[in-house]
Formats: C-alpha cells, structure tokens, sequence
C-alpha cells in the first residue's frame, strides 16, 4: 500500500488536506478518468475513449481535446516538470 508522502514535500496535503504544488500553493484534486464510448464522426465505429476524448483507428477521425469532460491537466501538474524553462 502506498503511504501519503511526508508533510512538506510536494504533493503532500495541505492543512486544509488538499494537495500541493512544488510552491505550496494548493491545486485541485485529480479527477480519476471514465473510459467513454461513442460512434465515430466520420465512419460510424464504435469507439473508446478517456473523458469523451476520442480517436478512431479504422478511419483517423480524433474529436478536439477541448470536447472533453474534464480541463486537461498543466505541464505543472506533471510530478516530473523541472521548471518553465526546460528542454
């Protein structure tokens, strides 16, 4: 089982118990992603995909991220990101 990390390092939660960024300022909870169906646009397929975000491998159809359920996360959020700055 995973333990929450310890308090004061990032992504450890906050006082109020949201998590933080890398500067303390607190972010919002990630929302756990919902596998969708639909038909494709252009060819009528039965396709998956995360959050209404969805491309088809038969014919290459992909509807615009922005069509999706939820905002796309930052570069920010990645735990990984070293700064604006970074190649």
């Amino acid at each position: 089982m995973n333990s929450p990390p310890p308090p004061g390092t990032p992504g450890a939660p906050g006082p109020s118990g949201t998590p933080r960024t890398r500067r303390g300022a607190p972010r919002a909870r990630a929302v756990q992603p919902e596998i969708t169906y639909t038909n494709c646009r252009r060819c009528g397929t039965e396709i998956a995909g995360l959050d209404g975000r969805y491309a088809c491998g038969v014919c290459g159809w992909a509807n615009h991220y922005s069509e999706g359920y939820h905002p796309l996360p930052t570069a920010r959020d990645d735990p990984d990101w070293t700064g604006p700055n970074c190649r």
